[in-house]
């Protein structure tokens, strides 16, 4: 199981990145744990400044928009 973070305050974008990690997991029945990060000081560690941003297993893999479905599921999938 892969574990992924959504890293941001909660806005919009940030919401839509999680659904779209949800709709791709679904889609092809992979099994991750989702979590959220809002608290700034966490999002930080990640040395991130543009948020949503999206970190795989510990591994920051995107930030500061929305991915594509396609983006995530080779994320997923590899």
């Amino acid at each position: 199981m892969k574990v992924v973070k959504v890293l941001g305050s909660g806005c919009k974008n940030c919401i839509a990145t999680e659904q779209v990690i949800k709709e791709v997991a679904e889609k092809n029945g992979i099994e991750v744990n989702i979590e959220k990060v809002t608290a700034p000081q966490d999002i930080m560690q990640y040395r991130v400044m543009k948020t949503p941003a999206v970190v795989i297993d510990e591994t920051l893999v995107h930030k500061g928009s929305v991915p594509d479905a396609a983006t995530v599921t080779t994320w997923l999938t590899a």
